[in-house]
């Protein structure tokens, strides 16, 4: 719509613009016509005394005289007018297509020069690649340095991604800090794109040296392509996909890169679009399962490995999705933590296992795990315990976990936490220890209550050959901190037979069986007569009472 009325305005000029210099011309010719006849008259008067010209012509002279100066005049401006509203009009058009901090093209452009160049290379029996470039961790790095440096550190990105693209390639910032840009190549040789990715990430490995501070900067890319590059590289096809389809498919193998630790690149395969759908699928389905009550707590026995006998259970997460069925917690868990529902989900979880435990034994202990994400805020502890009290629940048979992972985040907040659910009579260990960073200054000065041994330590031991140096250092490494323990992952009677020979030990594991339901768990309480007392009591009642035997008829 604006650029059919810059149009009408240009035209519109150039209209005027004819008139002006139409009268000009006119004038001129008048001037000519009438200067013919009064200017020798005039010459002759002044000179020799002669008669003078007629005034009527002499005013018509003057007359054509000041028509020329003012359509010539007129001329002139509307040339600078036009003139000046088309670079106008190009300065527009250039900040509409570019991005006004790195200069770069824009999202909006993009489009546009990805045809053009496929196009051309198409016509030329070449493919193109299309490049998504993502700066890593770049909302770390505006929240540790300010934002303009953030700017400073895409401007610099912006500079050293283009002295690496070939002259023929352009480059498109597409959004906050992704960049994009379209090369041509050989569909027989794909390997020249992986030769200038892999040089981009050359340059990107030198520090962000800028005015006040520097950065270290890394990048993750996705690339794809609009032929078809199988296995079968000489029988490569051009493929029915737009400018849009492109950046869609580089986004995808862009996030795998994101997903696979950063600092790489992945070129698109077919199998990312369906890992993706799934993954939003995960995302609808964790949404819509927290609000339908799906997420179940299961629990694990805890066993005493001396004496045999079960001291608690291991609440553990499980999804029974309505439309997947029973989802592993090592699909959703990391998922609902990235998308910020694990709050959300552990609460629901916990406040379950709380109700549930209330129906076994007082001397059972209810252990529950706790995400990195939760120990981020300040108000978890008093969270935690408002849902004791609520509950009715003793704090001395609850048990957190504490994930290693967990105390690189914030050890000081991680400490005020441990602290306030110990003073209120909780107990915290240290879930799968040795599979993380944590000092022994960590453990010295942290206040744990136990340490719990990763299965994958424990599961070396499920031979009588094998050996236990790194169970044996873990275990003397906790007594020497007077910290109890828990062996995890307890799968076969060689393992339990190595654990009891190391000394009084608490275990958990497939041995003792599967996780169960909160129903299958009261159960096999009731068996082994490990219900609350008053559920032994309603119990007894009912065994008490005298069954009530229907009257045989006699025959009459």
């Amino acid at each position: 719509m604006s650029q059919a009325k810059n149009s009408q305005r240009l035209k519109g000029s150039a209209e005027r613009d004819l008139v002006a210099l139409g009268i000009a011309v006119a004038a001129i010719i008048l001037f000519v016509a009438t200067g013919g006849k009064v200017l020798p008259g005039a010459i002759e008067a002044i000179v020799s005394g002669g008669p003078v010209p007629d005034a009527l012509l002499v005013n018509a002279l003057l007359l054509n005289v000041v028509l020329v100066i003012f359509g010539w005049r007129r001329y002139r401006e509307l040339k600078i007018e036009i003139s000046d509203r088309r670079d106008a009009e190009d300065l527009a058009r250039k900040l509409s297509e570019t991005d006004p901090l790195t200069g770069c093209l824009n999202r909006r452009s993009m489009a546009k020069v990805t045809h053009d160049t496929r196009t051309r290379a198409n016509a030329r029996g070449l493919a193109v690649a299309y490049c998504l470039i993502d700066l890593d961790n770049f909302k770390q790095i505006n929240d540790m340095h300010g934002h303009a440096v953030g700017d400073a550190t895409l401007v610099e990105l912006a500079r050293r991604i283009n002295q690496v693209l070939p002259k023929t390639s352009q480059l498109a910032r597409i959004g906050g800090d992704e960049f994009a840009f379209v090369t041509d190549f050989d569909p027989h040789q794909p390997e020249r794109v992986d030769d200038l990715v892999i040089r981009l990430f050359e340059a990107m490995a030198i520090p962000f040296d800028l005015d006040s501070v520097t950065v270290e900067a890394t990048v993750s890319i996705g690339v794809t392509s609009d032929h078809d590059l199988g296995e079968n590289i000489s029988s490569s096809r051009p493929l029915p996909v737009g400018p849009d389809d492109l950046m869609h498919r580089a986004d995808i193998a862009m996030y795998q890169a994101k997903k696979s630790g950063k600092n790489r690149y992945f070129w698109f395969e077919p199998s990312m679009e369906s890992e993706l759908r799934f993954r939003n699928e995960l995302e609808v389905g964790i949404r819509a399962g927290l609000q339908a009550g799906e997420f179940e707590p299961f629990y694990e026995q805890q066993v005493d490995l001396e004496s045999g006998e079960l001291v608690g259970f291991e609440m553990l997460a499980r999804w029974n999705s309505a439309h997947m069925g029973m989802v592993s917690p090592e699909v959703f868990i990391p998922v609902a933590e990235e998308i910020g529902v694990i709050s959300q989900l552990s609460d629901q979880l916990i406040e379950r296992a709380l109700v549930d435990a209330q129906d076994w034994d007082d001397a059972l202990t209810l252990s529950i795990n706790v995400s990195p994400v939760q120990l981020r805020d300040p108000w978890f502890a008093q969270k935690l315990l408002k849902l004791l009290v609520k509950h009715n629940f003793p704090a001395q048979r609850l048990e957190v976990e504490v994930t290693e992972s967990c105390l690189h985040d914030n050890v000081d907040m991680v400490r005020g936490i441990i602290t306030s659910l110990r003073n209120q009579g909780v107990k915290v260990s240290l879930d799968d220890f040795g599979t993380g960073y944590s000092s022994l200054e960590q453990l010295r000065t942290l206040p744990f209550d136990r340490l719990k041994i990763d299965r994958s330590f424990v599961r070396e031991l499920s031979s009588p050959e094998a050996k236990s140096t790194i169970v044996d250092a873990i275990v003397s490494l906790a007594r020497g901190l007077d910290l109890p323990m828990t062996a995890e992952g307890i799968e076969d009677e060689a393992i339990l037979a190595q654990l009891k020979a190391m000394g009084k030990l608490k275990g958990q594991g497939y041995l003792y069986g599967r996780p169960e339901s909160a129903e299958q768990v009261r159960k096999r309480l009731a068996k082994s007569g490990q219900l609350a007392a008053h559920l032994k009591a309603k119990q007894a009642k009912r065994n008490q009472e005298p069954s009530i035997e229907p009257r045989s008829r006699q025959a009459g």
